[in-house]
């Protein structure tokens, strides 16, 4: 199973939960460096921008809208301890009602994207989609950063 779903079951209370771990392209899964002709271009890891605001499940909303706000953001990515991403807030869910927990208004489990990831495969998936912005992702689940459209010329 996944490090996310793992995360999220044991945040629901269910014991006995594994994460895999390895695997062939973790390396550059977890943004590490490559060599060759390919290693200079770039990649979605190296343009994400880790100051996204983040947070907890038992957050109130309202709280977390403001937080976003004023650092100029219409998103946050909802975290664990360990910083492995569970949820998705994005500005239809942060203009919901503030006294809300963040786990009941996430979007849970959105669709992540690997560090390694070519910006323009990227920029062709957020035009395809019509996606404002995804989230990246190590292939252990923990957040490296949110990437926009204009970071990768979509």
């Amino acid at each position: 199973m996944s490090p996310r779903a793992a995360w999220r079951l044991e945040s629901l209370g269910f014991g006995e939960v594994y994460e895999y771990r390895g695997g062939k392209l973790d390396w550059m899964a977890a943004g590490l460096p490559t060599e060759g002709t390919n290693a200079k271009r770039p990649r979605a890891g190296s343009l994400a921008r880790a100051d996204v605001p983040t947070c907890r499940l038992d957050e109130r909303l309202g709280d977390i809208r403001d937080r976003a706000r004023e650092q100029g953001w219409d998103a946050a990515v909802v975290i664990n301890s360990e910083r492995v991403v569970l949820g998705l807030l994005r500005a239809k869910e942060l203009d919901l009602d503030p006294d809300q927990q963040v786990s009941q208004a996430m979007r849970p489990a959105p669709s992540t994207f690997r560090p390694y990831v070519l910006a323009e495969e990227m920029a062709a998936y957020m035009r395809d989609h019509e996606r404002v912005s995804v989230v990246i992702t190590t292939s252990d689940g923990r957040l490296v950063g949110l990437l926009r459209k204009e970071d990768v010329g979509a």
